[in-house]
């Protein structure tokens, strides 16, 4: 996969993060700061995400209630691709990994399962 600069890394976090909310339409007014880890050969640069927005910088976010940490690689893909199943998935096969607020990822990950099953429901209906 070809590297891909900061002004085009913001832009495709911005672009991961409201593909995810259209898909899931409840978080759209969570008011969060996200910490976004996108691990590389040896480099890790850090961003912050502000919700609602979403508000993208390159900062460590010393103030974010959730850490994302995932691969570049995959990072990129799920971003420009992936759907919540996609999501789910990189969870569960550990290429994904959220850390912070209990509370918070408790609520995200209910918000998130509910709104599977609704699609779930509905594909099942047509």
């Amino acid at each position: 996969m070809a590297l891909v600069s900061g002004a085009d890394t913001k832009s495709l976090i911005e672009t991961g993060v409201r593909r995810f909310l259209e898909e899931v339409p409840a978080l759209q007014n969570l008011k969060l700061v996200i910490g976004l880890e996108l691990r590389g050969r040896g480099d890790v640069p850090l961003y912050r995400v502000e919700m609602p927005g979403p508000k993208v910088t390159k900062d460590g976010a010393a103030d974010a209630r959730v850490r994302l940490v995932v691969p570049r690689a995959n990072f990129n893909e799920l971003a420009a691709e992936g759907g919540i199943r996609d999501w789910h998935r990189a969870f569960e096969l550990g290429h994904a990994k959220a850390e912070g607020s209990p509370e918070i990822l408790k609520l995200i990950a209910n918000v998130v399962e509910r709104q599977e099953e609704r699609s779930r429901t509905r594909k099942a209906r047509h």
